[in-house]
């Protein structure tokens, strides 16, 4: 009898260092699988986590949900010697043909793991972006860039990744720009949506992100409080968790608007969240192209959003949203007042940000071209 092609296409693993629930880059990564088996590959996610990271297991559970299979990797920072041989050990196991990284880290690791097992497997990253963190920061941006360019091929999400991998010495037969992509046809706007409007009592910004500096939630906080205090009876609500949580409660109870400026916490139904808002809002001063603009696209939501990273290339000004400079609150909070005051424009800039997401960033078109690179270096789909 010949072979199930579904047990012997060439395996995928996706590699990647992370802490609590993830982030971003899991809303790809994690529905990547069911993709791949269509395409003629399998896919699984080996994942670093600190042992002790208690939300490792929701993002086990989102896994399982999508029906990825994850292995979890405790990580014990950067003098961990045992890493090395646990994924050269993962790796003979599974029979990995191709790694796929998604951070400096993942990257170093394939890049010795390689070494340990030779040309039989091929190297893949994506460049999602970097994000300042810590001091030790610049260093880990050093790292990658060093490791990127000994890749066989690099996916960056957003033009200015892309450029700034150019800029790295990255070869330009071995970059690609492909952007991130979003399941239009799975997350939209329905009857639940439009129950969750009737029942508001007041018109609803939202943002969504990491409680990080680089998101500028602070300039969004100010923004809302000072059209409030012009008379304007809105709500904001931030969902997420990170470091800057606790400064940012500060800033509410400051404002004296505690009623109306919430702090969501992480939030698992997206669909539920995004359901809440009438406008959606980006605050931040760095970005690659961010999923969260993508699912404030399918779900239909008239958007304000900063001119950086890659959104300019997802949103067009006065056609999908409303862009304005980053940095301050003040361009945020014009951006929010004339929204806010024109209906007609938020209907007509949420149609053109549902067709453009449709037409534009669509998951199973992303996939398609990462498997073509993935055949283009030398590992073939099953068929």
């Amino acid at each position: 009898m010949p072979a199930n092609p579904a047990e012997t296409a060439p395996l995928v693993l996706h590699v990647r260092c992370v802490s609590g629930r993830g982030g971003g880059p899991e809303k790809t990564i994690l529905r990547s699988p069911e993709h791949l088996a269509r395409l003629g590959y399998r896919g699984m996610a080996a994942y670093l986590h600190d042992a002790g990271d208690a939300g490792f297991e929701e993002l086990r559970a989102w896994a399982a949900r999508e029906q990825c299979p994850l292995v979890g990797v405790p990580d014990g920072g950067a003098l961990d010697r045992s890493l090395v041989p646990k994924f050269v050990a993962l790796c003979r196991e599974h029979g990995v043909r191709i790694w796929h990284g998604h951070d400096y880290k993942s990257n170093l690791l394939g890049l010795l793991v390689r070494r340990k097992l030779g040309a039989a497997m091929t190297l893949v990253t994506t460049a999602h972006g970097w994000v300042h963190k810590t001091w030790k920061t610049p260093l880990y941006f050093a790292i990658d860039r060093a490791c990127l360019r000994r890749y066989e091929h690099v996916i960056a999400v957003s033009g200015d990744l892309f450029a700034a991998c150019q800029k790295a010495r990255v070869r330009p037969d071995r970059l690609t720009l492909i952007h991130n992509a979003i399941e239009s046809d799975r997350f939209g706007p329905d009857e639940r949506t439009q129950a969750a409007a009737q029942a508001r009592p007041r018109f609803t910004i939202g943002a969504v992100g990491r409680l990080a500096h680089e998101k500028g939630f602070d300039h969004l906080i100010t923004a809302v409080v000072r059209l409030r205090e012009q008379g304007h009876d809105v709500a904001l609500e931030i969902a997420g968790e990170g470091p800057e949580r606790e400064a940012l409660a500060t800033q509410i109870r400051a404002s004296g608007h505690e009623a109306a400026i919430r702090l969501l916490g992480h939030q698992g139904d997206k669909h539920a969240l995004y359901s809440r808002f009438d406008l959606f809002a980006l605050s931040s001063l760095r970005e690659g192209l961010p999923n969260v603009v993508l699912e404030a696209m399918a779900m239909q939501l008239p958007i304000v959003a900063t001119r950086c990273g890659g959104v300019e290339e997802a949103l067009t000004d006065g056609q999908e949203a409303l862009l304005c400079a980053y940095g301050s609150p003040e361009p945020l909070e014009e951006a929010l007042r004339r929204l806010i005051c024109d209906p007609a424009l938020r209907a007509r800039l949420a149609q053109g940000a549902r067709h453009r997401v449709e037409t534009e960033f669509d998951f199973a078109g992303r996939m398609r071209r990462v498997v073509e690179i993935y055949a283009r270096l030398g590992v073939a789909p099953a068929h």
